[in-house]
Parts: structure tokens; C-alpha cells; sequence
């Protein structure tokens, strides 16, 4: 839905152009994925949450198709049905509907395809729930909106889970739900604690994500963040280290990428719940800001995994944004020194000097962006530093993720059952409760 005053986004203005020769991020950074910056056909901007453009009043969508938020026109023309809209400018192009949830607490601004009169729409391969987007199709469960205050958590949930969700698409990963896959698809169910019911806790098992929908409330989530001492909790946090146990099992366990996995991470067939419980008894150990990027990440090479590859997700989201607007890093004096192709993994990849380019506009980036947290005051925006060691498992979640793209190699192999073993975090997944379904 609309997220922007009127009065802000009738006077934002365009970006100016770069001057010719301008050093900025945006020609410093070679990030990995897409533009961030959406704009109207006004010219104005606009962002992933907007369902209309408050200064032309223009209906905006976000489109599969375009890895972006467009603006709409109605549908006209031959076989034109009610309520659909094709991209402003496309008159002739793909028509689309509105996601059946732009209207409830979820404010999904997300579209459909839909069928001109006569047209057959191309076969379903991500499994979309009738009436609903892709994003809201992969949730299962939602908190039971009869108790008042759970509407607005669940939109919470959702917005962070549709940003999650954009970015998966936009690296090439594969999104398909449960409607398609029932085995092996990805699905999402926010639950809440019952009275007299076991804890709610966040984890991942064979595809399906669960997450306590009380973390969406930002008192209880800082208070955890204190307890634990996690310098990092969000909810996009959350459900990038849980769909990092998804891909996992579907991007490196089945493949030869599980020889690789095991020289860096660490051999997963060590006991997970033993691993767990020496974390949480003993604590990390005494090396670990040398060798992982939190010290969770220290408990198990699954965790390790998923903690590196949720890293990698902010860091690629975040650069993106940056390069989008085009800011400039090129002047900060820096807290820590530039990586060098000694800490790769692979140095003589073919793709081994964009990735340093990425990492080290990475560090460019955040010693900026702690610059403007230091001076409003507040904690940093990016309170780490990242080790040596963590630079080669980035890069191989960087070539696990990259080879994913058209035109690359498939190395996803899908099994019957892709874990003997107990998946991730599954010993801390509630079963059982009895929620409103997000769709029929």
C-alpha cells in the first residue's frame, strides 16, 4: 500500500544525472542483482511497498516480469477484461490483476497474471494460489486475525517477507511454492504462542519455514536481540538465515557442490542438537569473530551456512540500493583494509575479480553508512567486521548462487528426500497449531 505523505513523495524529486566522471559507488560497486530504484511514469520515485504514485496518482504494481514496481494502465483493447492492467507504456503487453490481498492487512501490491479474452496463460511452474501472487502464495499459515493486534503483525511479516522474496527472484533462485512442489516447494507458516501450547519457535524443516509471528513486534524482538546479544535481529534477518537452510538443501546437499561446502563450512553430519546445546551452554569460542561472521554461526556448519548466506543477502540487497541511488563511498577514511584476491576461495575463478570488487565496495559501504548512523546518533548501522576467513564462504555462496542463472550450468538437483538427517533448527519447530490460511 501507500507508504509515502502526500506532501513527501508531490515534492521528491528525480535523481539528478551523474556529472561525466563523477566517482560514486554506483561506478565503484559491482553488485550482483538489480536496480532498487523504481520510478513512476512521472518520473517520481516510488518504492517496493507503493500500490499508486501519490503525486500523478498512477496505480503501481510489482511485476515478476520486470523484477520491479511499475506503473499501470487499465487494460484496454481486444480481449481487455475487468480490473486487469498492463504495464503504463505496454498497451499491448502481458495483463495483469491485483494480488487478492492488496486490501487485507498483508497490503500486497504485488501482481497476477491474468488472460486477455481467448488467451491461454502460460503453464503455472511456481504455483500460485488462485487470486494470489507469488509472494503470498508461499504462506501457509497466519496469525488468527480475530485477536486484533495480529493484523498488523502480519503485515509486518509479510512486507519483509515479500523484500526477501523480490531478491530471490531477482538472483535467479528458484521460488516455487507448495501448490507446485508438495514435496520439495517453500512455504511459509507465522504462528503465534497459544495459551497452554509449546513456545512458537523460529526454524526451517524440509521447505517449510516457520516464524513466531511475536518477532514482528519490535519491543519483544529488541528484547531478544539484548538476551541473546545478536547485534542483528530483523525479520528480513530471520527469513534470509531460514530460506539459506532451504537452498541448502536444494542448491548444495544434492550436487558436487556438498565436497566444497564440507573443505570450508565443516562436515554437517556432526550432531546438530549436541552442537546446539555446547553453543548454547559453553558459548562460542574464543576465536570466532576471526573465522565466522557471528558467533552463531560457530555452532554447526549448517549454521555457519545459513548465517553466511543471510550475510550475503544483506550485503547484496544493501549494495544494490546504494549503487541504485548512486551513493558515494569514495571519500570515507576506512576502519579496516581492502580484501585482496589472497582471501578468496578461488582466486582464478572467472568471475573472482567482480566478486572482489563486491566485497570491497561492501566495506566502502558500510563504513559510510556508519558515518550517518554515528551522526544522528544512534548504534552503527553495520556493527561487524567482517573476517577473512568469511570472504571465501561468501564467494561460494556467490558462485552456488550465480551458476542458478539463465545461462549458467544447472547444479540443482532435486532428491526424493534431500535430508536423512534432521534438517536445520527443526528440533525448534512448533507443529500443530490452528491458524486463519493466508489463501484457499
Amino acid at each position: 500500500m501507500d507508504t509515502m505523505p502526500d506532501e513527501q513523495q508531490a515534492n521528491a524529486q528525480p535523481a539528478p544525472a551523474e556529472p561525466e566522471g563523477t566517482s560514486t559507488l554506483a561506478t565503484e560497486l559491482a553488485a550482483p542483482t538489480v536496480s532498487r530504484a523504481y520510478r513512476c511514469q512521472c518520473g517520481r520515485p516510488v518504492f517496493l511497498r507503493n500500490s499508486k504514485c501519490l503525486a500523478c496518482h498512477t496505480p503501481l504494481g510489482y511485476v515478476i516480469d520486470r523484477l520491479g514496481v511499475m506503473p499501470l494502465a487499465p487494460a484496454a483493447g481486444e480481449g481487455a477484461q475487468p480490473d486487469t492492467f498492463t504495464v503504463f507504456g505496454d498497451p499491448h503487453g502481458k495483463t495483469y490483476r491485483r494480488c487478492a490481498n492488496l486490501m487485507t492487512p498483508a497490503a500486497c501490491s504485488w501482481m497476477v497474471p491474468a488472460a486477455r479474452e481467448g488467451e491461454t496463460l502460460p503453464d503455472d511452474t511456481q504455483g500460485l494460489a488462485p487470486g494470489y501472487c507469488l509472494a503470498c502464495s508461499v504462506t501457509r499459515t497466519i496469525p488468527d486475525l480475530s485477536v486484533e493486534a495480529n493484523g498488523e503483525l502480519w503485515g509486518k511479516l509479510e512486507t519483509a517477507k515479500r523484500r526477501l522474496i523480490s531478491q530471490l527472484l531477482a538472483l535467479g533462485l528458484p521460488v516455487v511454492s507448495r501448490h507446485a512442489d508438495p514435496v520439495h516447494g517453500l512455504t511459509f507458516d507465522f504462528l503465534s504462542n497459544m495459551p497452554g501450547g509449546p513456545h512458537v519457535m523460529t526454524g526451517h524443516q524440509h521447505g517449510v519455514i516457520t516464524l513466531n509471528a511475536e518477532e514482528a513486534e519490535d519491543a519483544v524482538r529488541e528484547r531478544i536481540r539484548a538476551e541473546m546479544r545478536e547485534p542483528y535481529r530483523t525479520l528480513l534477518g530471520h527469513f534470509r538465515h531460514e530460506v539459506g537452510h532451504y537452498y541448502w538443501d536444494l542448491l548444495v546437499l544434492p550436487t558436487p557442490w556438498i565436497d566444497d561446502f564440507r573443505a570450508l563450512f565443516g562436515d554437517e553430519r556432526a550432531d546438530y542438537a549436541a552442537a546446539l546445546q555446547h553453543h548454547y551452554e559453553q558459548g562460542p569460542p574464543p576465536d570466532w569473530a576471526d573465522r565466522f561472521v557471528s558467533s552463531y554461526a560457530s555452532t554447526h556448519p549448517w549454521e555457519d551456512w545459513a548465517e553466511t548466506w543471510a550475510h550475503y543477502l544483506h550485503m547484496a540487497d544493501t549494495a544494490d540500493t546504494a549503487m541504485s541511488f548512486g551513493v558515494d563511498a569514495t571519500n570515507v577514511e576506512l576502519a579496516s583494509d581492502l580484501f585482496t584476491a589472497a582471501d578468496l576461495w578461488q582466486p582464478d575463478d572467472p568471475d573472482a575479480g567482480k566478486f572482489l570488487d563486491f566485497i570491497n565496495g561492501w566495506v566502502l559501504l558500510t563504513n559510510v553508512l556508519n558515518e550517518l548512523s554515528r551522526s544522528m546518533g544512534q548504534p552503527d548501522y553495520y556493527p561487524f567486521v567482517l573476517p577473512r576467513a568469511a570472504v571465501g564462504k561468501l564467494q561460494f555462496i556467490h558462485r552456488v548462487i550465480t551458476q542458478q542463472r539463465p545461462g549458467s550450468a544447472p547444479t540443482m538437483v532435486v532428491a526424493s528426500d534431500v535430508a536423512a538427517d534432521p534438517a536445520p533448527d527443526e528440533q525448534e519447530q512448533s507443529q500443530g497449531q490452528s491458524q486463519n490460511p493466508a489463501q484457499p
